[in-house]
C-alpha cells in the first residue's frame, strides 16, 4: 500500500481562467475538486496515508482549504516550472515507500482509488482510459511485454489517455527522481516517467480504469463533464 498520497496543486491553471487555484474550483455537489479528492482518499484507505499537497499559486488558499488533513510541500518556482519539478520535490520529501500521486484537477467517482490500490502490489503504474484518445491529452503506447513504452501528448497511435493518477513503487522511486531532476523545468512528470523507461528500463503498467468516471479539468467544457459524474 502507498505510504504517501501526493496531490499536485501548485500550478497557475491559466486555461480554466479562474481567480483561484484550480483545485479549489467548486463542483456541482458543493465540494471543491481538492475536497472531493481528500474525501476519496479518506474512504479508500483502511489506514490513512500521509497526504502531501504540493502548493504554489494561491498556496495560502489551498493550505487553508486542506487544513490539518494534509502536509504541504511548497514549490517556490511554481510560475517557472511544471509538474515534473513539483512531483520531484514531493518525492524527495516523502517518507520511504510507495507513492500514489494525482493531478490536483482530476475529478473522479468513488471506488476508483480502491480499485487502484489493488494494483499497487504489482509495481508502478499509470491509470489510463482506453475509451478516449483526444489529441490534446497525454497518450500512451505499450512495448512487446505489455508495459508502457511512450507517454506524452505527442504520442502517435495512442492506445488511450493517462488520467492523471499514478503510482511509483518503492524500488522505482530513485530512478524516477533522477529522471524528474534531469528533464526541463517546463516538462510534465510524464516526461520523467518516459525517460526512466527509455534510459533505465523502468517497467510501468497501464491500469485500465475506463469503467470509472474520471475527468481532468482543463477547460470549462471539462468542468461541465466532471459535473455529470
Amino acid at each position: 500500500m502507498p505510504t504517501t498520497v501526493v496531490i499536485l496543486a501548485a500550478g497557475l491553471g491559466t486555461r480554466l481562467n479562474r481567480p483561484h487555484p484550480k483545485p479549489l474550483t467548486r463542483l456541482r455537489d458543493g465540494r471543491t475538486i481538492m475536497r472531493q479528492q481528500l474525501d476519496h482518499v479518506a474512504s479508500a484507505f483502511a489506514r490513512p496515508p500521509v497526504v502531501s499537497v504540493v502548493v504554489g499559486f494561491g498556496k495560502d488558499l489551498v493550505m487553508e482549504a486542506a487544513g490539518d488533513e494534509a502536509t504541504f510541500v511548497y514549490n517556490e518556482r511554481f510560475a517557472r516550472t511544471n509538474t515534473a519539478k513539483s512531483l520531484l520535490k514531493a518525492l524527495r520529501l516523502s517518507a520511504p515507500g510507495g507513492v500514489l500521486w494525482m493531478n490536483g484537477d482530476v475529478v473522479f467517482v468513488p471506488g476508483l482509488l480502491a480499485e487502484l490500490l489493488d494494483h499497487c502490489a504489482e509495481g508502478s503504474f499509470v491509470a489510463v482510459n482506453t475509451e478516449r484518445v483526444a489529441d490534446e491529452e497525454v497518450k500512451y503506447t505499450l512495448d512487446e511485454t505489455g508495459h508502457v513504452a511512450e507517454l506524452s501528448k505527442v504520442v502517435v497511435g495512442g492506445l488511450g489517455e493517462a488520467v492523471g493518477i499514478n503510482y511509483v513503487a518503492p524500488g522505482d522511486r530513485a530512478v524516477l527522481e533522477r529522471q524528474l531532476a534531469a528533464v526541463g523545468d517546463q516538462d510534465y512528470f510524464e516526461k520523467g516517467i518516459e525517460e526512466a523507461i527509455r534510459l533505465d528500463g523502468l517497467r510501468v503498467r497501464a491500469v485500465d480504469i475506463s469503467r470509472f468516471g474520471v475527468v481532468e479539468v482543463d477547460f470549462d467544457e471539462d468542468l461541465a463533464r466532471a459535473n455529470l459524474l
